[in-house]
């Protein structure tokens, strides 16, 4: 179900330009005590916010949970963890050794919650499946045409892509990342993978020695109200010598892992974008299967990165995939980036190709840009990380796939040793894989990501992502990402945000229904459905800081960073003033406002499992 967005009254918009006038330092006016009841309603009703245990409605619950014992537990059922989950039932047939792997994912079906442009490099998949074709894999479309460009705000300047940059396509593939990853579930099942869709790892167990015992599977059955229902279940637990986190960008529980084991120690903040996809089936005369074009520019200012997408896919129909990525440290909270998505289709080099298309499918995803940089030590006592979740994407490529694969490949290889061993003595009870990290320094994977790593940061100059691209050309293009130095990012970018009295509101167009469409008839067309009747899982660390906070200081951006719809300010019930409303069941699981949010209040946890988007090939 959908929820309508309600507009903010005039009453409260005065009180914001009131505010705004009252200047930086003044954070509680008398206007902002007007917004906010003298009771701040209840929004949060989640356990991890209200423990159970101090709640009078579960005495009498059961709270036991059912054990099952593996040897590797996988969390996440994306491209890292499948090929991770395979790789090591490979060697496991090749030495004759007998190891159970298990793999839960929260969607409900493998590839549901998927989402990405997506241009494959098979690099990875290569050496996973040498024989990837006669398995049938869906790769139909190999690139035929790469084109590059800046946009204004009528044209667009043709930037040649010479050999050897990072956005050179030869050889590569346009794919439905969906449709690639129900393939490598395929084959997992296949090879003995036992694979759960519908089971979301909500919780971390721990040894009495703090190493990682395994993961715990949502509780179901309890009502809005954070109350049990007479369904209640506990959740399963799943126990193993070694746990592989493989949650994608921004997992919840790896967020758990780096502040436990202290793993961002020696590593700059991760940084983020948030990408905006849509399907298109178009006029066939407009369509050239294989063709790939990118652009940077226009909508966006040269200081918010970010950039567009426009691939053509040979699936038997005239079929495109387009999508706008913007950096999440950008500084405007007046800024939307659907709205800016919506924006882009409608220039002059871009409106023509959809006109007299249909548009099938919509959907939004947060992807890791902090690169080099940013990557995590990834290994702990019982477990590591792999993939999207520690962040391995490629950013001026925008391909981060294979050196997902490939580090779920590398853990798979070290954790075979480690359970193979006769002769190891572990120091914990979950056993410690120190040598996956090794490995992946001297693997292809940190060489790639090395050469990239000052690309992303040196479009914080004074040119912003022009002085990026003047960048790339003298020194990764002469000297491959040998310079001596590295660039560092700015900073989270949560804290990147100007208050709102800084800024310049922006105007945006209205959707005309053809091109450009509003909010909530996109995410209808993501197939988003959760239980309603549960606790929403945009958790709040507390429940006065959007109206207090968010609200006065920077004009409530998470009713515009989010691209579904979830968060609005209404009215309250009795009384002036506004109030936060979240609308959980329009959540798409993209990450956003866990990592945007200016007060990082927002905590992002699973709901139960299998809500979520229903991506199709996505």
């Amino acid at each position: 179900m959908l929820l309508p967005a309600c507009k903010v009254s005039r009453q409260a918009h005065r009180c914001l330009y009131a505010l705004r006038s009252a200047g930086k330092d003044c954070h509680l006016p008398l206007c902002a005590a007007r917004w906010a009841s003298s009771t701040v309603p209840r929004i949060t009703t989640h356990y991890t916010i209200h423990p159970r245990d101090k709640d009078n409605r579960w005495e009498g619950i059961s709270m036991e949970r059912f054990a099952e014992e593996a040897d590797v537990v996988v969390v996440g059922a994306g491209p890292a963890g499948l090929a991770a989950a395979i790789r090591l039932k490979q060697l496991a047939s090749e030495h004759g050794k007998e190891i159970r792997v298990c793999l839960v994912e929260k969607a409900a079906q493998i590839g549901a919650h998927t989402l990405s442009g997506a241009c494959l490099e098979p690099r990875a998949l290569n050496e996973l499946f040498p024989d990837w074709k006669e398995r049938g894999a869906p790769l139909h479309t190999s690139v035929t045409e790469d084109k590059f460009g800046i946009l204004t705000k009528n044209s667009r300047i043709p930037v040649p892509i010479l050999p050897g940059l990072p956005m050179t396509n030869h050889g590569n593939y346009i794919v439905r990342l969906g449709h690639f990853v129900s393939w490598l579930g395929e084959q997992a099942e296949a090879l003995g993978v036992e694979v759960y869709p519908g089971y979301a790892a909500a919780e971390v167990l721990f040894h009495e020695d703090g190493s990682v015992k395994g993961i715990a599977t949502n509780d179901v059955g309890i009502q809005k109200d954070g109350a049990p229902k007479a369904t209640f279940e506990r959740g399963l637990e799943l126990h193993a010598k070694i746990t592989v986190f493989a949650e994608g960008c921004h997992g919840h529980l790896a967020k758990q892992l780096y502040n436990k084991y202290n793993l961002r120690q020696n590593c700059q903040p991760q940084t983020y974008g948030i990408g905006l996809k849509e399907l298109w089936l178009i006029d066939e005369k407009k369509w050239k299967a294989g063709r790939v074009e990118h652009t940077v520019g226009w909508p966006l200012d040269r200081h918010t990165y970010g950039g567009s997408f426009l691939y053509h896919l040979d699936e038997g129909e005239p079929l495109v995939a387009l999508g706008f990525v913007i950096g999440l440290d950008y500084q405007n909270p007046y800024l939307n980036p659907f709205k800016e998505f919506q924006r882009w289709k409608h220039h002059p080099t871009v409106q023509p190709t959809l006109e007299g298309g249909k548009r099938i499918a919509y959907g939004a995803r947060a992807l890791n840009e902090g690169g080099f940089q940013s990557i995590p030590k990834l290994t702990f006592p019982g477990g590591l990380l792999i993939g999207c979740s520690p962040g391995f994407m490629n950013v001026p490529k925008i391909k981060g796939t294979h050196t997902a694969m490939k580090s779920g490949m590398l853990a798979s290889e070290a954790i075979f040793n480690q359970l193979t061993n006769e002769n190891l003595q572990s120091k914990t009870l979950g056993l410690d894989v120190p040598e996956y990290e090794d490995n992946l320094k001297k693997s292809w994977v940190w060489k790639e990501l090395y050469a990239v790593r000052n690309i992303r940061p040196s479009c914080h100059g004074p040119l912003g992502v022009y002085g990026g691209m003047i960048y790339t050309g003298i020194f990764y293009w002469i000297l491959r990402g040998m310079e001596p130095w590295t660039l560092k990012h700015p900073g989270t970018d949560a804290k990147r945000l100007k208050p709102a009295k800084d800024c310049t509101p922006i105007e945006y167009p209205k959707p005309d229904g053809k091109i450009s469409f509003d909010l909530l008839s996109s995410v209808a067309l993501s197939g988003t459905n959760h239980e309603h009747d549960q606790p929403a899982h945009l958790t709040l660390k507390d429940d006065s800081v959007p109206v207090n906070h968010n609200l006065a200081i920077y004009d409530g951006p998470e009713q515009r960073f989010c691209p579904a719809g979830v968060y609005e300010y209404v009215p309250v019930e009795t009384g002036d003033g506004l109030r936060l409303q979240i609308n959980a069941q329009n959540c798409v699981h993209c990450k956003t406002c866990d990592i945007k949010d200016p007060s990082q209040n927002i905590n992002w946890v699973v709901p139960e499992g299998g809500g979520g988007p229903a991506y199709n090939g996505m």
